[in-house]
């Protein structure tokens, strides 16, 4: 069956993430040094820094991978806890938190299926999390749902172009480089071949930042990162 076929429906698309992200988590770090030209680490610092003051915050971190973000969030005194759907990608990142109480705890979890209480947090984070749900309305609520009232989203993502050519060169070159990555790292070139696949069907930084205003977010705004080629959304639950 095709990469395409294969994450078409939600279900689909659930079942394929899930098995993807166990196979890739020990190349997770490297991979998105690579696909991100080597600025991943300061796309985070800039999510980071617009959510200004963190001093006690409460702050949840979802898809945290390893933990960049919730380390980054962390070390600014916000009170972190990063979830991740992955068991794996949990492991690496409670591997590198340190004894000290402001280490964020890691858990495993579905970020459709938040294991926390309405209003539980003043911040939620996502870093190339939201074109991974099967079901980014449901996302999008469940997030609302644990934010307070004035507290915010800030995501960093790939996103869709909306110049046709731009986006054509764009996923090509993607599905190129992906399919490389993944035949060289794990013998099987759609590995990778995902993002891409993934990009197509995202609503594009616009869409989604219409889709926060229609969930009920206000201040909804989005920033260009890479030309466009990614954005950092930031939203305000109302």
């Amino acid at each position: 069956m095709r990469l395409t076929d294969r994450i078409a429906t939600p279900e689909g698309k659930r079942r394929y993430v899930r098995s993807l992200f166990a196979t890739i988590a020990d190349r997770y770090d490297l991979i998105t040094i690579v696909l991100s030209y080597g600025q991943d680490r300061r796309w985070k610092r800039r999510l980071v820094g617009l959510a200004g003051t963190l001093a006690q915050a409460r702050a949840l971190d979802v898809a945290t991978g390893t933990g960049d973000i919730a380390f980054a969030l962390a070390s600014r005194g916000a009170r972190v806890v990063g979830l991740d759907l992955t068991p794996r990608m949990v492991e690496l990142a409670r591997a590198k938190a340190s004894r000290d109480e402001q280490s964020p705890g890691f858990l495993v979890g579905d970020m459709l299926a938040l294991p926390f209480p309405a209003a539980s947090f003043d911040l939620v984070t996502a870093g190339y999390g939201l074109r991974n749900v099967p079901d980014l309305t449901a996302a999008v609520d469940e997030i609302g749902r644990v934010l307070t009232t004035g507290g915010r989203l800030l995501s960093l993502d790939f996103t869709r172009p909306s110049n046709a050519l731009v986006r054509a060169v764009y996923l090509r070159y993607l599905s190129i480089t992906g399919g490389l990555l993944g035949r060289i790292l794990h013998g099987d070139p759609d590995t990778y071949r995902y993002i891409p696949a993934s990009i197509r069907s995202h609503p594009g930084a616009r869409g989604l930042a219409a889709l926060l205003a229609a969930r009920g977010f206000v201040d909804v705004r989005y920033y260009p990162v890479l030309g466009g080629l990614m954005a950092i959304h930031e939203a305000r639950k109302a």
